[in-house]
């Protein structure tokens, strides 16, 4: 292959806008198709609980069970999956959670109250659910390093109780996966994946407990039931393609660009990578660099559909224009692959984790390095956050007015009720005023 037909784009054309937008556009989640199964599979799993998951699972994982007990998979089966891996796997394993663990750690937020002159108190009472569901995908590809960022910071948390569920086609487990599971301290583990797994924890069964949240990515059908599901439940967010945006001043080899650029690309078709750099010479070597580098890659056919269909070079005048490009695109990973990322860091409004320096390649984040991997994709960085502990706990407001802090404040909210022909609220209030 003499070239890789990766899209080239100018920030400063005047169809630059226009052509990013089509770059960009992603349809998270599925047509009238999909949802109409994922509807008859929610609405099977509510009214027929066990039995339906249990159809389900031999018909699309293709098992043989006749009853929800042999999906579940006790704790001492899990502490076996731990105890039986390769040391080195087990250390790194280890080492990875203790760092997800150190860093949620420190997002912990804890209750608080202040008093009024008057005595009136008010606060905020800070809780965690009760429970909560992981998926975890299976199948082609299994998630260690899932169910680490899912279940720690709910572990951290103090949810009371974690449930997992990963689907096994063919009835093959993932001894990682589950060694995962024993170390993360998850409570219960079902093979149930898809749409049947995503309603069994929404709605409950004899079996699976209901949950007050479901956290994890899986496949369209997944995803698709999960906002089907919003409301019932929390849920984290609507997933889409893995994607990184590299800003790079040239300073960087560009063999470690084009792999921090596979890296993504090689999740699956529609994974996207997108490198903004003002030195167009640079963007050449890169694409040289993948070039070259392409053929011994694994996954290549993969990386190269993805490189294909949703790739872009972007050439921009200067780093603040590839700032404002990052800003505009939103990312989910965004490496500042520059000199001095420190300086470009106050500028960036919008990513879902920032990788800054030559060193600091996106894979780290995804195992190891602490912050969770679980991120905004498709531009909702804008608005979201990545996963983290405030995501398994629930905020309250405490009030207790003293009887002068109700008599003073009763009078205004008295007239504001009024104000609002709400003459029920005015006289609860004015009852509590002191008369003279």
């Amino acid at each position: 292959m003499s070239e890789l037909n990766i899209q080239r784009l100018d920030a400063g054309a005047p169809d630059f806008e226009a052509s990013l937008q089509r770059l960009l556009a992603w349809e998270s989640v599925s047509d009238s198709g999909v949802n109409a199964i994922v509807d008859e599979i929610l609405a099977r799993v509510r009214s027929q609980g066990d039995a339906a998951v249990v159809e389900y699972s031999n018909r699309f994982d293709r098992l043989n069970v006749r009853a929800m007990a042999e999906l579940e998979l006790s704790r001492e089966r899990l502490q076996q999956a731990l105890d039986g891996l390769p040391q080195a796997q087990r250390n790194a394993l280890e080492e990875a959670a203790k760092r997800v663990r150190d860093y949620h750690e420190r997002q912990k937020s804890d209750s608080w109250s202040y008093t009024e002159a008057d005595g009136t108190m008010l606060g905020q009472k800070v809780t965690p659910m009760d429970r909560v569901g992981i998926y975890v995908p299976g199948g082609k590809a299994s998630y260690p390093s899932s169910v680490l960022m899912n279940a720690l910071p709910a572990k951290v948390a103090g949810v009371g109780e974690i449930i997992m569920v990963v689907p096994t086609p063919d009835g093959e487990l993932n001894e990682l996966v589950l060694a995962a599971a024993a170390l993360a301290g998850v409570d219960r583990v079902f093979c149930i994946g898809g749409a049947q797994a995503v309603a069994a924890l929404a709605y409950g069964t004899a079996t699976v407990p209901r949950v007050d949240k479901i956290v994890g990515p899986g496949n369209i059908f997944v995803a698709t039931a999960k906002r089907a599901v919003f409301g019932v439940v929390g849920i984290d967010m609507i997933a889409g393609p893995s994607e990184i945006l590299v800003l790079c001043d040239g300073s960087t080899d560009p063999d470690w660009i084009a792999m921090d650029l596979f890296s993504q690309a090689e999740h699956d078709e529609d994974a996207q990578s997108i490198l903004v750099s003002p030195d167009s010479d640079y963007l050449d070597r890169v694409e040289q660099s993948m070039l070259r580098l392409l053929p011994t890659m694994e996954r290549r056919e993969i990386i190269e559909v993805s490189l294909r269909n949703r790739a872009a070079l972007i050439h921009v005048e200067n780093m603040v224009q590839a700032v404002e490009v990052a800003n505009r695109i939103a990312p989910e990973h965004l490496e500042l692959a520059v000199a001095n990322p420190e300086a470009l860091v106050p500028d960036i409004r919008h990513a879902g984790a920032i990788f800054m320096g030559h060193y600091t390649a996106e894979a780290l984040g995804d195992y190891c390095a602490g912050p969770n991997h679980v991120l905004p994709t498709s531009g909702t960085a804008r608005f979201s956050s990545p996963l983290g502990v405030y995501d398994f706990q629930k905020r309250s407001s405490l009030i207790q007015f003293s009887a002068e802090g109700a008599s003073r404040l009763g009078s205004v909210a008295s007239v504001l009720a009024r104000g609002e022909s709400l003459t029920a609220h005015a006289r609860s209030a004015e009852y509590r005023i002191k008369q003279d």
